[in-house]
């Protein structure tokens, strides 16, 4: 059998771009585009890595924060370079009070991924627990600008929480007032920006976002219903005050608000 020359080839494969580069006198097309990423790319090492992050993530939202810990340092074993791992690495240590891994852990997840905005949100959230205002809101700000980010109404939330505890006021209603507008079923949103404008006198625009979670009975909490009571007691509203406060002392009779009912204290 006669062997098939390079012409030979090159004729027979021109739609292959490969090699069509080893023709003579020939120009390579464009790359080919890259398929999606999906689970038969996944190596035997990362898919250890995020089935034991996945556990890490359940024990941490039950509580159980030994046991998730475990879970993150054998996803890091698998994969060492897993950000998200790090990123909740730095989580459980937060909450078990372990400061200094706390803050290598979300320093080494952005230098795995430094556009890796869930990692700034957390971090983020850590600085500002610490009142460092400053180096908080570098990172929301960097998280927002990530583009495509489908987090952003949590992260302006966080945003605008931090801003309260610094005392930016007027900043702080900006963020939430665009996370209620991104996300206006969050009920934890609509109770923090009704808190802040009831602070600042506005006190008709936050009767309407709170009643909104007061209304649905599975989201109504001591705060919600005393904050409720605060706002109906500027107002001048009476009546109101006795229907929240009734509805306050009957389905939490032992919570810190009724206490401060009680004693009328609602400027505390």
């Amino acid at each position: 059998m006669k062997s098939i020359g390079l012409r030979a080839v090159c004729a027979a494969l021109l739609t292959t771009a490969a090699l069509l580069a080893g023709c003579g006198g020939l120009r390579a097309g464009p790359e080919p585009t890259k398929d999606r990423v999906t689970a038969s790319d996944e190596t035997q090492a990362a898919a250890l890595a995020r089935l034991r992050l996945e556990l890490a993530a359940g024990y941490f939202g039950r509580g159980q924060m030994t046991t998730a810990l475990d879970q993150v340092k054998l996803a890091l074993i698998a994969d060492p370079r897993m950000s998200a791992g790090y990123n909740l690495r730095g989580l459980i240590y937060a909450n078990l009070g372990d400061e200094q891994l706390a803050e290598e852990s979300f320093q080494r997840a952005l230098q795995l991924d430094a556009r890796d905005a869930d990692v700034m949100q957390n971090y983020g959230w850590y600085l500002c627990q610490r009142k460092r205002y400053a180096e908080a809101d570098a990172l929301f700000v960097k998280a927002l600008d990530v583009p495509q980010y489908r987090d952003s109404p949590r992260t302006l939330l966080t945003q605008g929480m931090c801003m309260v505890s610094a005392g930016r006021l007027a900043e702080a209603e900006q963020a939430l007032s665009r996370s209620v507008d991104l996300d206006p079923g969050n009920p934890r949103t609509a109770v923090e920006l009704s808190d802040l404008l009831y602070r600042r006198g506005e006190y008709l625009r936050a009767r309407g976002l709170i009643r909104r979670v007061n209304d649905t009975p599975d989201l109504a909490s001591p705060r919600t219903l005393w904050l409720a009571v605060r706002i109906e007691s500027r107002l001048g509203n009476t009546s109101a005050v006795q229907d929240l406060g009734r509805m306050l002392r009957s389905r939490f009779p032992d919570s810190r608000e009724t206490a401060a009912l009680a004693r009328g204290a609602y400027d505390e």
